[in-house]
């Protein structure tokens, strides 16, 4: 007669028992960034199925490489509802973990959602209060003072997603009146669009993550700092437009910086992988 002891140790329910703590974590939906696709994230889906077998990862295969310069209001609705679709198959909810520009996508996405489950909104250096500034080792720095010429405009708005996102703190009335995508998201801007509530009425956790040595990102802040104590745009921050200073008095929102580390290797490093991304993924 097998004894209780037995029966707790024996190998088929430690199997069990593992089998149920691996497929109790959420599914994570990744979102990657400007010019590149999903096979730029596997090592990313790597790392979290060897932290966490049996989690359910996808990866966004839409707006690949060069069709991720089409305008953002494009890409929201289209990755949006391949997300909705996942969340409908996920009761207990969903993790995003969205890379570069990814992250105003899905910025994007929990804005014109009416309800969503997403327990964790994780912004992996993603420009979230705008990009002022190019690759310095490629262009001067005079370049970036010309860019609104370039940017605001109605015929732009519509064609290139880095036009949705420049923000000239110099240019604000211009930015105001031309830019159809970050103001809106900011509640600078009334619109049809947005679904009419803060993304922090249903996010349980906002994780931001930057670091000073993003070649890329201009001001790296914008990844992280800027966002909750924006350089650009205090108003979305004191008047909680979308919610997010509600979050933060609730203590939901985390920023981790990380220094050493470019724009191109955030996705691949994992030190940052499990100092800032592994503790969210519940």
């Amino acid at each position: 007669m097998k004894t209780l002891s037995s029966i707790l140790t024996s190998p088929a329910l430690m199997v069990l028992l593992a089998v149920g703590c691996t497929s109790s974590y959420k599914h994570v939906i990744i979102v990657h960034g400007i010019l590149s696709g999903p096979n730029d994230l596997q090592t990313l889906s790597r790392f979290i199925t060897e932290e966490h077998p049996s989690t359910k990862v996808t990866v966004i295969d839409l707006f690949n490489n060069m069709e991720s310069i089409k305008p953002l209001w494009k890409q929201v609705h289209g990755v949006g509802k391949v997300i909705q679709r996942i969340m409908k198959k996920s009761p207990r909810g969903v993790h995003l973990l969205c890379f570069s520009q990814g992250g105003l996508i899905c910025r994007g996405v929990l804005s014109v959602l009416p309800n969503h489950n997403v327990h964790a909104f994780i912004a992996l250096a993603s420009p979230l209060a705008g990009q002022y500034g190019v690759m310095k080792s490629y262009y001067p720095s005079s370049a970036t003072d010309s860019v609104h010429f370039l940017c605001y405009n109605k015929f732009m708005q519509k064609r290139i997603s880095l036009c949705n996102f420049w923000n000239d703190p110099h240019q604000q009335v211009k930015y105001l009146k031309h830019n159809n995508f970050l103001p809106l998201l900011n509640g600078r801007k009334p619109h049809s669009k947005m679904a009419g509530i803060g993304f922090s009425c249903l996010l349980l956790k906002l994780v931001l993550i930057g670091g000073p040595d993003d070649d890329v990102i201009i001001p790296w802040q914008s990844s992280s700092h800027s966002i909750k104590f924006p350089m650009f745009l205090p108003q979305f921050y004191r008047e909680d437009t979308f919610g997010l200073r509600t979050l933060d008095a609730r203590s939901d929102i985390i920023m981790c910086s990380c220094s050493g580390v470019k724009h191109s290797e955030w996705d691949s490093n994992q030190q940052v992988f499990k100092r800032c991304i592994k503790p969210w993924l519940d």
